[in-house]
């Protein structure tokens, strides 16, 4: 089955945790994302500029309307994703728990893919 394993950060970036570390233990956190991301059931997945470059698009009675910045106003915002198959989702929790966000004040979100 298919989930997408969304990574959310303070700053839809690695975060002010991650650059308060030593570079060696940056490293060694970057190296843990790069072996999830060679797994067999890693499909894709890629890291996220920061929020403030995004831009939101709305269509109002067929008039695009576009908004600089992300279209959520919250604390965390979505810094990067994996998509994976595993067999079920205790399998997806699994790799979601290794994903280093989960552990320096980030949230991972798992959610199925809709398969047709």
């Amino acid at each position: 089955m298919k989930y997408a394993v969304l990574i959310y950060s303070a700053d839809g970036a690695p975060g002010a945790r991650f650059d308060s570390l030593p570079e060696s233990e940056q490293q060694a956190i970057t190296g843990e994302y790069m072996a999830l991301a060679q797994l067999p059931s890693t499909l894709g997945g890629e890291q996220l500029q920061a929020g403030a470059t995004a831009t939101t698009v709305r269509v109002d009675n067929g008039d695009v309307l576009t908004t600089d910045g992300p279209y959520a106003e919250t604390k965390e915002l979505l810094g990067g994703f994996y998509l994976i198959d595993v067999a079920d989702l205790d399998a997806a929790l699994d790799f979601a728990s290794k994903i280093p966000a989960a552990r320096l004040g980030g949230l991972v979100e798992v959610r199925p893919v809709v398969e047709r």
